[in-house]
């Protein structure tokens, strides 16, 4: 829903006013809309875009030098009338007659139509353009039934630049309706939009399930289906958009990755790196590609992508400078990259492999390793939830990303013949480097500091285990400056040292020295509900922490109970 909304009746007027202040530069409003604060050269043709409020950037925000001369704004998803269309034109025209581009819906089409006739009365030669890209609206052979959506951005930026190059009017026109031809579009809704002040979503999305080729009015899509990763989901927008390209087509094309109002950037560049790996299978050259929100409606959660297959006219024209809020970019030169390599963390070399006996220690480590990482995966979503008390709701998915990423890590080095030692100190630095944050950081520097205790040459006792926890605590009580008592790891941690090297003091097997040492550290954990923190970004809420379990806690003591599983399994020498 809208939170900041100020009277519905006059929300699309509050935001245009707003918007003005915020680009004066750029733009000042007139009555309908808004023009270039700088008009174009006389003479010259001007394109006038519009439609519904609600799409934001779109249209007021592709006014600009090199794009549009003039947008009109209607209401939140309703045309604006003939009447501001004839204003706004007005307004923008330079005496080389008037480009009126808008979406193919049928309040858009009868009063830019109307308005077209009325300038045309006046004097004015008009044209109207009316973008058709939506696959998903209507059968290739109905075109001229389909819907605009982000196929506007491409194909008012092409027509744009063509009036600026000082090209005739029925040049533009023709180059436009060029543009339109060559541009498709597929998108996909997770969630539904509000109109300002009312209070229920126009449509709604289950969760965990996704609408196929939505409109930007808050309309719902033609089918439903549960969400996919994000390779498969590139692979079905890719290929509801490239099936239908234009007969002689060719294979350079400018493409736009389109926010609807609610998908973060982040999201969006993780399915373009997949898109653009799709594209370059397909043998597709992607020219000035651009990701980000162009088109949106209001907050719907969704994207969609567009694709315009460019020649010989119509790429320089798209590849043009342009001055806008929306976009501003010099001329572009060369083609975009469809797939960068990712880079990988440098490898520790194992140099010498150790002895017989020293593998067998390397290959004991990994394998409790791989054991807590499973472990770890599994208790994810619940430390995540325990987290998100006080927390960011994060220390799950860090435990989970940094145990996998030491397991992995772990597994090589002992594939490769390292000892117990080279085994966990390359785990704890993988560990810190794919978990990252605070806890990440703590606990790399923890096994790092518990690794120097062990050796390459034979496997690990029970004394020289319990050596590498102290130390462990030791690195990370002098990181972290966590006492007992902060509602932190250590309040697990501290305990567990010290009842492990108490019952070794009393003679216990090793096995069972552990595990007491892993029942006091659970029990420490779970204690924590009673206290307050002290440290990191939790302190701010500590009220709200309070009654909860420190999930740091939770997931050391979780981690001293699985490894004393797998020492179990194991005979520690004596």
């Amino acid at each position: 829903m809208t939170h900041i909304c100020g009277d519905a009746a006059d929300f699309a007027a509050a935001a245009l006013e707003g918007f003005c202040l915020a680009h004066a530069d750029l733009v000042r409003p007139v009555r309908g809309g808004v023009v270039r604060s700088a008009p174009g050269r006389d003479g010259k043709v001007a394109v006038v875009v519009g439609g519904g409020s609600g799409h934001y950037p779109a249209f007021a925000g592709y006014v600009g030098e090199g794009f549009a001369d003039a947008a009109v704004a209607g209401d939140v998803f309703a045309s604006p009338s003939t009447q501001a269309i004839i204003n706004v034109a007005r307004e923008a025209s330079r005496g080389g007659g008037v480009i009126l581009g808008f979406g193919n819906y049928a309040g858009d089409v009868l009063n830019f139509g109307i308005a077209a006739e009325r300038l045309r009365d006046e004097g004015i030669d008009a044209r109207i353009l009316a973008i058709t890209d939506d696959v998903a609206s209507a059968p290739e052979a109905e075109r001229q039934r389909r819907r605009g959506i982000a196929g506007d951005l491409p194909v008012f930026k092409i027509t744009s630049a063509a009036a600026e190059a000082g090209l005739s009017l029925d040049e533009v026109e023709r180059i436009g309706r060029l543009a339109n031809e060559r541009t498709r579009t597929f998108g996909v809704a997770f969630g539904g939009c509000t109109i300002p002040g009312e209070p229920e979503t126009l449509f709604s999305v289950p969760r965990g399930r996704m609408a196929l080729g939505l409109g930007v009015h808050g309309e719902p899509g033609i089918d439903e289906t549960p969400i996919p990763p994000a390779d498969e989901l590139a692979a079905l927008m890719a290929e509801r958009v490239l099936r239908e390209a234009p007969e002689g087509a060719g294979t350079r094309v400018a493409v736009l990755l389109n926010g609807l109002g609610s998908t973060k950037y982040e999201e969006l560049f993780v399915l373009w790196a997949q898109l653009g790996a799709r594209f370059h299978q397909a043998g597709i050259t992607l020219v000035a590609p651009l990701v980000g929100e162009y088109i949106t409606s209001l907050e719907m959660a969704g994207c969609s992508l567009t694709v315009t297959w460019l020649d010989d006219e119509l790429e320089p024209l798209w590849r043009a400078a342009v001055r806008a809020p929306v976009l501003a970019r010099g001329a572009v030169a060369g083609e975009a990259p469809a797939r960068i390599a990712r880079p990988v963390a440098a490898a520790m070399e194992v140099t010498q492999a150790a002895s017989a006996a020293g593998r067998r220690g390397g290959a004991c480590v990994a394998a409790a390793l791989d054991r807590l990482a499973g472990a770890l995966a599994e208790a994810e979503a619940e430390l995540g939830r325990i987290d998100a008390q006080a927390g960011d709701g994060d220390h799950g998915q860090g435990m989970a990303r940094g145990s996998a990423a030491a397991a992995q890590e772990a597994a090589r080095v002992s594939r490769e013949g390292g000892g117990a030692r080279s085994v966990l100190g390359a785990a704890a630095d993988a560990w810190a480097d794919r978990a990252g944050g605070t806890s990440g950081a703590l606990w790399g520097e923890g096994l790092r500091a518990f690794s120097t205790a062990l050796d390459d040459e034979r496997p690990a006792t029970i004394e020289t285990l319990a050596e590498g926890a102290a130390r462990a605590m030791q690195r990370i009580a002098e990181l972290g400056g966590a006492k007992v008592g902060d509602k932190t790891l250590m309040d697990a941690l501290a305990p567990f040292v010290d009842v492990l090297h108490a019952q070794l003091a009393h003679k216990k097997p090793g096995v069972e020295a552990w595990q007491a040492a892993a029942t006091a550290a659970q029990e420490a954990a779970e204690a924590t509900r009673a206290l307050l923190p002290r440290l990191g970004r939790a302190r701010t809420h500590g009220e709200r922490s309070k009654g909860h379990p420190d999930a740091g806690a939770l997931s050391l003591a979780l981690a001293t109970r699985v490894i004393g599983e797998a020492l179990a399994t194991e005979s520690l020498p004596a």
